[in-house]
This record gives structure tokens, C-alpha cells and sequence, in this order.
């Protein structure tokens, strides 16, 4: 059972009520016993009128005390029963004058909850909570909480301009050294030396182009999603086993596309940027004549994702360096066409954006089986 606020400051009052209730009752009743003592009723002799003393009948004085006796148990009995029954009385209604007394305490708390948890699920940083009550420590977190908010949202902002302006600023150079190579390179009176350069440094572009993309694409990736739209990962599988069957030919891998109704929400185009991670790692790192598989499924209140591939063996030691930027397994070079080291760190990032996880283990037969799982939404 939940212990909230509520239920343990009622359990304090009657408990208090009940400790204090009971103190009182026992020296109620210690009072009581001590002044309804049996009376004395001295020598078993009777004084006449004429001044004699007249021995009394025994039986008679011994039913008299049995009496006085009988009656002090009955009263002290009496007085031990209605007092309990008063005292549990009082416990149940301190109980309930408790429970009503914490929630009228706690309902501006609980009004700034609700519009806390509406702000988080919401994931809208504009939303503030606006409690306008008395100038009391509700209030006073209630501010705070709406402080941080703000500072969130213009870091967030300035983090988002960030981006959009790297994207425009590191995109541009890179477009336009290639315009210019490929210019150079394919001109009429190009010497084949030069033709050569040009070929190395249109890959060297390439590789700083896939490193920009990759590095703006974790950084959104780690953003939280606010604008969210409803699809379905299937459709997101279909599309993306479509676009990488030209290269998983190339490379004789076959790819197994298995999507089933997966429905979800959030960022479409991010989503579509982690299969394909997924996807063209299963292949890249994979062995001549390979296979690779894609399924997608919906298993309870979560959608799945998985995708798996022979390859050589990975050490199970090795699977959470994989997910870090720029580390790859047994030592591969960055610079190979392989990738550059940060399609596993963008699958994370995004999974956890959007309320996902994302899990990797090695299979038996070598390779890695990598599972994604996303709130599942219907629409």
C-alpha cells in the first residue's frame, strides 16, 4: 500500500489520540479505584440503645461486604468499557479529522503537481505552473519549479539555434569544397595526378560530411521531442530495408525484413534515422555472403524493434563501449567506410528521447542482436 502524505499524517493524529486517550483513561480509572475503596465495617458486634454490645450475625456481615464488593467490580468494570469505547471513538474521529486536515493542507501541493506532471508529459517548456495561493512554501516551490523551468526552456532554445546554425555553417563549406573539386577534377585539361587529389579529397569530404551529419544528428537526437506525430515503426522498416537493399547487395548480404503493426508516436524522421543506423550496421559489419534481419512488433504497452546480423564474435564485455561516440569494436579505424563510430550513440540518444531503450547482445553464432523498444501509442 502507498504511504502518501495524506494517509501518514492521519496516522499521526490517531495514534497521538489514541496514546493521549489512553494516559487519561488510566488515570481515570486509578482515581476511580482508589476512591471507591471498600469501607471498613469494623468488629462483627452491634451497640443497643442501653449501651450493650451485641454480637451481630456472621452471615449477615459477610453478605453486606460481598455486596459493597460486588458493586465497586461493577462499577470500576463499567467505567474501564465506556471508557475504551469512548477512547476509540475519539481515535476514529482524530483519524478522520486528520485525513481531513492534511488534505486541506496538501491540496495547493497537490494542484502543483498535477501541473507539474502535465508540463512533463506535455514536454512543453512554455508551460508554467502559475500558482497564485497565499505566500507560503507552496508557493515558494511552486516559483522555483517555474524558474527552472524557464532557465530549461532558454537553454534548450539556445541549444536548437545552436544546431540549426552549425547545420547551415559546417554543411555549406563541405558543399561547396566538393562543388569545386568535382569542378577541377572533370575539366577538359585536368592532369591525372590532379584527378587522383581530387578523388581523395572528394572522400575526405564525404567523411567529414558523414561526421557533421552524425554529430548533429546526436545532438538532436538528445533534445527532447516535442512536437510528436503518430506512425507506424513498420511502415519506418519497410521504407529503410527498401533504401539499404542496394548497398547490402554490394556487399552480398542478405536482409530479412520482417515489419509487423508497431504503432507509436514522436519523431518520424528521427525514428527513420535510427533504423537506418541499425540496419546499415548489421550490414557494414557483417561477413561476405551474410544475413541480416529486421523485424518490428508490438509486445504489451511497448513497440519493438530488432535488429540482427552475423558477423564476428563480440565480446559481451564490449557491447556498452559500442553505444560511447567514436569507440568501435576491435580497434576498426574511424575512417574506414565502415562509418564514423557514431550510429550506435545516435540509436541511443534517440531512444531515449522519445521514453525509449535500447539494449545489444551478442548472438551464439556471432554477430550482435540489437533490441529497441518505444511507448506504444494507438491511434
Amino acid at each position: 500500500m502507498r504511504t502518501t502524505v495524506r494517509l501518514r499524517f492521519a496516522l499521526l493524529f490517531g495514534v497521538m489520540s489514541l496514546l493521549i486517550g489512553a494516559l487519561l483513561l488510566a488515570v481515570v480509572l486509578l482515581v476511580v479505584r482508589q476512591g471507591l475503596q471498600a469501607p471498613d465495617l469494623g468488629p462483627a458486634v452491634l451497640l443497643t440503645d442501653d449501651g450493650r454490645y451485641v454480637p451481630m450475625d456472621r452471615r449477615l456481615v459477610q453478605h453486606e461486604g460481598a455486596r459493597v464488593v460486588g458493586y465497586l467490580r461493577d462499577t470500576m468494570r463499567n467505567a474501564r468499557d465506556w471508557g475504551a469505547l469512548a477512547l476509540l471513538g475519539t481515535t476514529v474521529i482524530a483519524s478522520g479529522a486528520g485525513w481531513w486536515a492534511a488534505g486541506w493542507a496538501l491540496r495547493p501541493a497537490r494542484k502543483v503537481t498535477s501541473a507539474a506532471r502535465r508540463v512533463a508529459q506535455s514536454h512543453d517548456l512554455t508551460e508554467r505552473i502559475g500558482y497564485d495561493g497565499p505566500d507560503d512554501e507552496i508557493k515558494e516551490v511552486a516559483d522555483i519549479f517555474d524558474l527552472m523551468l524557464g532557465r530549461l526552456a532558454r537553454v534548450l532554445d539556445g541549444q536548437r539555434r545552436f544546431i540549426a546554425n552549425a547545420s547551415h555553417e559546417l554543411r555549406t563549406p563541405l558543399a561547396v569544397n566538393r562543388t569545386l573539386v568535382e569542378v577541377a577534377i572533370r575539366g577538359p585539361g585536368a592532369a591525372t595526378e590532379v584527378r587522383r587529389l581530387g578523388e581523395s579529397l572528394l572522400l575526405v569530404n564525404a567523411r567529414h560530411q558523414r561526421l557533421i551529419d552524425g554529430l548533429l544528428a546526436l545532438a538532436e537526437g538528445e533534445q527532447a521531442i516535442l512536437d510528436r506525430s503518430p506512425f507506424d515503426l513498420a511502415d519506418v522498416v519497410e521504407h529503410v530495408a527498401g533504401q539499404a537493399a542496394t548497398e547490402a547487395g554490394e556487399r552480398g548480404v542478405t536482409v530479412h525484413s520482417v515489419p509487423e503493426c508497431a504503432p507509436t508516436t514522436g519523431d518520424p524522421a528521427l525514428v527513420e534515422r535510427l533504423v537506418q543506423n541499425l540496419v546499415e550496421n548489421a550490414i557494414r559489419h557483417n561477413l561476405p555472403d551474410g544475413e541480416a534481419w529486421v523485424t518490428s512488433q508490438r509486445c504489451g504497452d511497448m513497440v519493438e524493434l530488432v535488429v540482427a546480423n552475423t558477423g564476428p564474435a563480440v565480446p559481451p564485455y564490449e557491447i556498452e563501449a559500442i553505444f560511447q561516440p567514436f569507440r568501435r569494436l576491435h580497434g576498426d579505424r574511424l575512417d574506414s567506410e565502415r562509418g564514423s563510430g557514431l550510429g550506435l550513440s545516435i540509436v541511443r540518444a534517440i531512444a531515449v528521447a522519445h521514453g525509449g531503450t535500447v539494449a545489444a547482445r551478442p548472438r551464439d553464432q556471432g554477430g550482435l542482436t540489437v533490441t529497441v523498444r518505444l511507448p506504444y501509442e494507438a491511434w
